[in-house]
């Protein structure tokens, strides 16, 4: 078994995922970081809005002016953080596609076309029937 598990662990495919993976994590700290502080600055500057993370609405209790969200206690609708959850996503899947196209040109792949159907196309079907009908 312990055998077993050394070959799964030396294929390819596994070692390719656990790199995939470490890579993903770091460029993670580096969109997150872009969005934060260099992304939506602007979107709030042009939207009148310092900062998307203290924009929330205050469900129940009371949170003090300048609190953070993280030491209120009361329930709080942190939309603010979800926009930029979503910008986030948005960017690196974004950034996701570009790499992926990129290493797609570099390595000379072009997109995947459908295969053509097997047999005979319906032209031809109908071109032989036009032929027993002449008979």
């Amino acid at each position: 078994m312990i055998k077993e598990f050394k070959d799964f662990i030396a294929k390819g495919n596994v070692m390719d995922l656990a790199v995939g993976i470490i890579i993903g994590a770091a460029f993670t700290a580096i969109v997150s970081s872009l969005v934060g502080d260099l992304i939506n600055p602007i979107i709030g500057l042009i939207l009148g809005w310092v900062d998307f993370t203290n924009m929330y609405v205050v469900l129940s209790g009371t949170v003090p002016a300048g609190a953070g969200l993280q030491v209120a206690r009361d329930a709080v609708f942190a939309y603010g953080a979800f926009i930029t959850a979503v910008i986030n996503f948005l960017i690196i899947a974004f950034v996701v596609f570009l790499l992926v196209k990129g290493v797609n040109k570099i390595k000379g792949e072009k997109p995947a076309e459908p295969a053509a159907p097997a047999g005979p196309s319906e032209l031809d079907v109908l071109k032989d029937i036009l032929v027993a009908l002449k008979k």
